[in-house]
């Protein structure tokens, strides 16, 4: 088999209750994937960027996601999160990188910035967020 390409993903998340489960049960989806290799540029809770200013974050999440194949949000996160939701999306259009967005389970609108920005909206399901990451990730 040859090598298969290894995806430099930012996966776009909150670190309070709800959202951040579903940040590691993301992690935990593309993990299991079968033939599929990635590299996390995210902000976990327990590894977290250490600044202290909003400038200081936006300038770490600039970096985080400069170097990035693929953007992943959770549609689910936007509304209570906007500020900084929206500002890892401004980052990641900056550079051009491919937004996918994915509707949690028994969600049924998603927010207008989302549908703008993403490429793709999928559902919670690894097989359709591993195929969005492989179709649109530079």
């Amino acid at each position: 088999m040859p090598t298969l390409k290894t995806y430099d993903l930012f996966l776009s998340h909150m670190w309070r209750n709800t959202e951040n489960s579903e940040y590691y049960r993301l992690v935990l989806f593309l993990n299991g994937a079968n033939n599929f290799t990635w590299r996390n540029y995210s902000v976990p809770e327990h590894d977290p960027l250490g600044t202290k200013t909003k400038k200081e974050l936006s300038d770490a999440l600039d970096r985080q996601i400069r170097p990035i194949n693929c953007f992943l949000i959770i549609s689910g996160m936007y509304v209570n999160y906007r500020e900084w939701i929206q500002k890892e999306l401004e980052i990641a259009l900056t550079y051009s990188k491919p937004i996918v967005g994915i509707k949690p389970w028994g969600q049924e609108r998603i927010p207008v910035e989302i549908q703008n920005a993403a490429k793709e909206i999928v559902g919670w399901n690894s097989d359709s967020i591993v195929a969005a990451v492989r179709k649109w990730a530079l």
